[in-house]
C-alpha cells in the first residue's frame, strides 16, 4: 500500500467507513467486492455485517464465498494433507469463480450468475440455481487467495482483512473443534494453511495491493487502512 492513512478504530465506525467505501464505486454493472484475508481472520463474519449495511443504503446484496467454488476433495489432497503447495494451488476452482459468478457480474457479462459449484460436504459438484443480478447489486465475496493474478482485475474493491498467526490458529481451533480434534485442527493450521497463507503473501503481496485494510487481531476495535484516492481507477461508471 503506497500511501496509507489510518481511518478508523472502533468496529461500527471501521464497518460504516468498509460501507461508504463500498458505496462509492459506480460502475454500469454490479459491483464486485473482493473481502480476502488470511484463515481465520474474520473475513465471512465482516462480510455478513456488511450485507446488512450495505443493503439498508438501498443496494441490492449478493452474498457468495470460496467455499462454494472448492475443488474435489482427490484433487485438493494429491499433495497430502498436509501441503502448503496443495492447500495455495489445488484447493480452489478459479476458472470456475470467473465463469459463474465473476465475470458475468463484470463489465462485459450478462448479469447471470450462480453463486457456487461444488458442494464441500459432499464433496460432489453441485451448481447453484441461476440468478440474475440488477446492475446496481453488490457482490460481496470473501475467501482467501483473492487477490491471484487471474482474480485481480474482478474486483472493483479489494478488502484485505489480517490478524496475527496465533490469533488465526486460536480462532481457527474454536471454530473448527466441533467437527475435529483440537489438537489435530491446530497442526493442520501449522503445517498448511498458514504457510500456504505464506506461499500466497509472498507472491501476490494482497496486504500493499488491497485497497483497504483491515486489522481485526481485536475484533471489537480493528484498525482499517487505506489507500489515499482511488487504486483501481476512476469511480465514474464505465
Amino acid at each position: 500500500m503506497a500511501t496509507v492513512l489510518l481511518v478508523e478504530r472502533e468496529r461500527h465506525s471501521v464497518l460504516e467507513h468498509l460501507v461508504d467505501a463500498v458505496v462509492a464505486v459506480q460502475r454500469a454493472h454490479p459491483v464486485r467486492v473482493g473481502i480476502d484475508g488470511i484463515d481465520a481472520a474474520g473475513k465471512t463474519t465482516l462480510a455478513d455485517e456488511l450485507a446488512g449495511l450495505v443493503a439498508a443504503r438501498g443496494f441490492p446484496v449478493i452474498r457468495a464465498t470460496i467455499d462454494g467454488f472448492h475443488r474435489s476433495r482427490s484433487q485438493r489432497y494429491r499433495l497430502g494433507r498436509g501441503s502448503p503447495e496443495g492447500y495455495y494451488h489445488d484447493s480452489f476452482d478459479f476458472p470456475a469463480l470467473r465463469q459463474e459468478l465473476l465475470d458475468p457480474l463484470g463489465p462485459r457479462g450478462d448479469r447471470t450468475y450462480r453463486r457456487a459449484v461444488f458442494d464441500l460436504h459432499s464433496d460432489r459438484p453441485d451448481p447453484g440455481v441461476p440468478e440474475h443480478a440488477d446492475p446496481d447489486a453488490v457482490l460481496l465475496f470473501d475467501g482467501v487467495f483473492l487477490m491471484r493474478p487471474e482474480l485481480e482485475e474482478c474486483w472493483e474493491l479489494a478488502i484485505f482483512v489480517d490478524c496475527s498467526p496465533e490469533v488465526a490458529i486460536r480462532r481457527g481451533v474454536l471454530r473448527d473443534a466441533r467437527n475435529g480434534d483440537a489438537a489435530e485442527i491446530e497442526q493442520r493450521y501449522r503445517t498448511r494453511y498458514l504457510p500456504g497463507q505464506e506461499l500466497y503473501l509472498a507472491e501476490c503481496r494482497p496486504r500493499e495491493r488491497a485497497d483497504l485494510l483491515v486489522m481485526n487481531d481485536d475484533v471489537t476495535l480493528p484498525v482499517v487502512a487505506g489507500r489515499v484516492g482511488d487504486s483501481r481507477g476512476d469511480r465514474s461508471l464505465n
